[in-house]
């Protein structure tokens, strides 16, 4: 029996494993395609060309230059009024609602009006009262709307935007020196939110593509009558939504976007002249849409991947497995659907990274992660799958092994 456990201890140190040469990290890089360009001649003193599905600036002139954002502010406005209101609710005017200056509803304090109705004349209009009248109903009050608008903002990754007011008017708050502001990557990212991941993006779609809109008041004593003031709409047929935006401050900005080929692009231009060169926006947003829509073309850039078994020290290899066999484990790609598909112009360079663990100890669970495939766009990380062991492999530990020595002893004794 001395022999036995002596062996059973010298069993369970060794380990009895050869570690395999298996490569850590394997490349590939797709070839770069033409150079750089030559940058475009924009107005904009802040402009970003982004891709809506993955959220990459796509072209971009300054484009986390903290700015005012005028009316722009109105698209996070209307996105968690449809979020977080409703819009069969009847709100009632405020005074300091009412006081708000031009452009206005002209709505009177104390009147009544449903939310959805307001809507339309914040987006088409940009009526600065409806922006307060919202904001009181849904929030509670402007401070409250605020607080949602800036968390709202971080919720998305925008952490260069801070909202004071619901509509876009110039502010500063005197005791942080904080002005109402964002960037053109943030604003773009906004507007990506809008029209791709937000539950009620087709609501937004639909109140910000509706050319007119007509209603009255709750007790039906006053009507009027919304034109949509977004003339990109018809300036290309691929145009999807947008809303435009000024102030003393901000001067002419404008967050768009275009669909084409099922490609959504989202723009933001922001500090895009002054008075009286109103149509700048406009150069600005074509240019950068015909931008995207010549380069830039979804590739499946996905590519299989088999991994050869990983050694398991210590582990016991299989359910009838003896001390002298080398336990392994299969492991399989965690992936779901077919392919990996990303907007990539010629230049762009991808490249895959595999990375998967050589040698494992026991115990070893079933769904352990033991390594990952990332791919990278220029550089940058834009998917991860991981790697993941197929069934799980128990520890080789001494008492194991002393009761696998008693059973072959056994054995050999009757035999």
């Amino acid at each position: 029996m001395a022999a036995v456990i002596m062996a059973a201890i010298l069993l369970c140190v060794k380990g009895f494993v050869f570690d395999p040469a298996y490569p850590v990290v394997a490349v590939w890089a797709e070839e770069a395609g033409a150079g750089e360009e030559e940058p475009l001649k924009l107005y904009a003193q802040s402009a970003v060309l982004m891709d809506a599905d993955s959220g990459r600036v796509l072209y971009g002139k300054n484009p986390t230059e903290i700015l005012p954002m005028a009316s722009t502010t109105k698209i996070m406005t209307c996105i968690l009024a449809l979020e977080y209101g409703n819009t069969e609710e009847l709100v009632e005017v405020s005074s300091y609602a009412a006081s708000m200056p031009k452009v206005k509803l002209q709505a009177k304090a104390g009147e009544k009006y449903r939310l959805g109705d307001l809507l339309y004349s914040l987006m088409l209009e940009s009526h600065n009262d409806s922006a307060v009248v919202i904001a009181e109903a849904v929030g509670g009050s402007v401070e409250n709307f605020a607080a949602m608008m800036n968390q709202k903002a971080r919720d998305i990754g925008c952490y260069d935007t801070y909202f004071i007011t619901p509509n876009g008017l110039d502010a500063k708050v005197n005791d942080t020196g904080k002005v109402h502001s964002t960037t053109a990557a943030d604003l773009a990212r906004i507007m990506a939110y809008c029209l791709t991941d937000s539950p009620e993006r087709e609501r937004f779609l639909e109140i910000t593509r509706t050319q007119g809109y007509d209603f009255t008041n709750a007790d039906g004593t006053r009507s009027f009558h919304c034109n949509n003031h977004n003339a990109f709409l018809g300036m290309m047929e691929e145009a999807l939504s947008g809303k435009t935006g000024f102030t003393n401050n901000a001067g002419y900005c404008y967050v768009g976007a275009v669909e084409s080929e099922g490609r959504i692009f989202t723009v933001a231009l922001l500090a895009c002249g002054w008075p009286n060169n109103r149509s700048y926006k406009w150069s600005d947003m074509k240019k950068l849409a015909l931008y995207g829509m010549e380069r830039y073309r979804y590739r499946d850039i996905y590519e299989e991947k088999t991994f050869a078994d990983i050694p398991v020290r210590n582990g016991i290899a299989g359910k009838d497995g003896t001390p002298f066999e080398e336990a392994k484990v299969s492991v399989t790609l965690q992936k779901e659907g077919e392919g990996l598909r990303y907007l990539l112009c010629e230049a762009d360079q991808v490249e895959i990274k595999t990375q998967v663990d050589t040698v494992l100890e026991a115990p070893v669970a079933a769904g352990t992660q033991v390594g990952n495939v990332s791919y990278y766009v220029n550089g940058e990380l834009v998917k991860q799958y991981a790697v993941c062991t197929d069934a799980g492999v128990e520890e080789r530990s001494f008492l194991w092994i002393l009761m696998y020595l008693i059973k072959l002893t056994f054995f050999c004794k009757i035999c």
